[in-house]
């Protein structure tokens, strides 16, 4: 699974424009709540590895669902989350993708 003749893989050039999306809207997002940390934490070691370009799934779902845990009630970050779920849901299951 190739982008037209290049190296990259296309789940990570996905995975990699969710979370910049999702990381962009956090920061915009004006109010703060309890968990903001743990989220910017996890957006961060999510973006280090898509840009290493080798993501480690279990990884990946564990942070996917801090993420989801820390932000998961702020509605306006549902879309950029659903992004970011979307994108490591398309590594498949660990060790099958």
């Amino acid at each position: 699974m190739r982008v037209n003749g290049s190296d990259e893989d296309p789940r990570v050039a996905e995975l990699r424009t969710a979370v910049a999306r999702l990381r962009r809207e956090l920061a915009a997002h004006p109010a703060e709540f309890t968990d903001r940390g743990i989220a910017e934490d996890e957006l961060a070691a999510l973006a280090e590895m898509a840009y290493g370009g080798a993501p480690e799934i279990p990884r990946m779902r564990r942070s996917l669902l801090l993420v989801a845990g820390a932000i998961g009630s702020v509605s306006a970050l549902a879309a950029g989350l659903a992004g970011v779920r979307g994108a490591v849901e398309m590594f498949g299951e660990p060790g099958k993708g």
